[in-house]
């Protein structure tokens, strides 16, 4: 990851981010009298920077602004100028940058940094000439009064989480299956000092999750169930937080196979859910944030083979519900149904699940939020908008009347796994409420959570998306 560090001046020659607003005197920051004619004229044709070649080293001037657009606020902006500079800067083969807070305004350099490092992420491991291709940008400073050494460990730490969950997702299934997922959350526990227990199949089984082990049937590779568990001795809740993740380690959809050109090719997205919980977790301890959470990941594969799972199968899930399945390719639901009811054990404060669980969710807001649905109390929900918005992993949250319920009732079993073409991914969450006795929250990633080309900061495939947002949540509730 690319280093962070605090200075109290830039190198001598070295390349810099001036980061101001349209009223900063660019004079008094070494710019002449024309370029700084040059970079007003930018900033009135509404462009976002100015670039400036000093023999060899780069000015970048960048003067971002809250924006009357909704969802795009000042740090927003911050971030998405942090990328264009990394753009910019890897172009140029510039190693490294200080980015000099011209109004030591708090948090705003921070942001700046946030969406360099975010934006200067690649994946190039399968890559046969990695070590050519990699991005020169290596080392960001920053001169700022207002920024100190914790803040920075503490942005370290969450891009660290988020570009791991990114490199959990990009992950092939050849590399990544259920059982590796398990190590790899493993693996994260132990770097963070957080518990950590893996259940095999046989322990699986004795905990009857059917759900899971329906899905797991067709697959030559077991199941696995992952907790971990961070109660530092400080924890402000008496309750614990469980994060839940959908680790479904590729989708082919079952028997129901997938039918649609290019749909199977970004399934081995479909663990997001899991990474985004798993990673947010280990920022949690890593951070040392005196929050008692847990987490849990149910993981398989969903394949049409050997004695898999069929449409028109009842299914007894953990908490002994019925469930007819309709669908094998409503897959998702099944293992979250399974680990929402082992939640219950904990009787916990709160419980929100992530997963890549619907394609109405993508149909109604795109790859552009998550959709929410839940019965935690309006003052969480507002929290939870709040860190949407200050991460710019905005939450689109949706009707839950009891009306959806009867979409998925079932006359042969007790529910049934599809709610039919309307409202799916409310009748998903539906589903998923029949195995919640506790405040819930449940978040549909499926949109934002793996894109097809670059958007700003966020790099073509895995986003890594609900890290930022749940660190963001859980350190409000610490601060306040």
């Amino acid at each position: 990851m690319t280093l962070i560090k605090k200075v109290s001046k830039p190198a001598q020659g070295s390349s810099i981010v001036l980061l101001g607003n349209k009223k900063t005197n660019w004079e008094k920051w070494g710019l002449t009298k024309e370029e700084t004619n040059y970079v007003k004229t930018r900033f009135d044709n509404d462009r976002k920077y100015a670039a400036l070649n000093h023999l060899g080293s780069w000015v970048f001037v960048i003067a971002p602004e809250s924006k009357n657009e909704i969802g795009i606020n000042i740090l927003e902006q911050c971030r998405r100028s942090g990328n264009v500079v990394t753009v910019l800067a890897n172009e140029q083969k510039i190693k490294e940058i200080t980015i000099i807070d011209t109004d030591n305004k708090n948090g705003y350099a921070l942001a700046v940094a946030e969406g360099m490092v975010l934006g200067n992420y690649q994946f190039l491991k399968y890559r046969k000439h990695a070590e050519k291709e990699i991005n020169s940008l290596s080392a960001i400073h920053i001169q700022s009064a207002k920024v100190n050494q914790k803040d920075i460990e503490m942005l370290e730490i969450i891009l660290d989480a988020t570009l791991t969950a990114r490199t959990l997702v990009n992950e092939p299934l050849s590399y990544l299956t259920a059982e590796k997922l398990a190590a790899e959350i493993s693996s994260l526990a132990k770097k963070c000092g957080s518990k950590v227990e893996v259940f095999d199949k046989k322990k699986i089984e004795a905990l009857k999750m059917g759900g899971l082990l329906a899905v797991n049937r067709g697959s030559q590779d077991p199941p696995t169930f992952t907790v971990m568990e961070w109660k530092p001795s400080n924890a402000k809740n008496k309750k614990p937080y469980v994060l839940v993740g959908k680790g479904v380690v590729y989708d082919t959809g079952g028997l129901s196979l997938k039918p649609t050109y290019n749909s199977m090719d970004r399934m081995k997205s479909d663990m997001a859910g899991a990474a985004a919980v798993a990673c947010a977790h280990y920022a949690i301890a890593k951070a040392k944030l005196p929050i008692h959470v847990i987490t849990l990941v149910p993981a398989t594969d969903n394949r049409p083979g050997e004695n898999a799972y069929t449409p028109g199968d009842v299914v007894t899930m953990h908490n002994g519900l019925t469930v007819e399945v309709l669908n094998t390719d409503a897959e998702g639901r099944m293992l979250l149904g399974d680990a929402l009811s082992y939640a219950s054990k904990y009787d916990p404060l709160l419980v929100m699940d992530f997963a890549t669980l619907t394609g109405a969710a993508v149909a109604a807001i795109g790859p552009y939020g998550t959709v929410v649905v839940g019965n935690a109390d309006e003052s969480t929900k507002r929290k939870l908008k709040e860190s949407g918005n200050n991460t710019h992993e905005r939450l689109a949250e949706f009707p839950f009347w009891e009306e959806y319920g009867d979409l998925v009732k079932s006359d042969l079993a007790e529910i049934k796994n599809v709610g039919g073409p309307y409202a799916g991914a409310i009748t998903a969450g539906k589903f998923l409420s029949h195995f919640t006795n506790y405040p819930w929250m449940h978040f549909d990633i499926a949109g934002p959570s793996f894109i097809d080309h670059r958007t700003s900061y966020c790099t073509k495939g895995g986003t890594g998306v609900g890290v930022r947002l749940l660190f963001d949540f859980f350190r409000n509730i610490v601060k306040k």
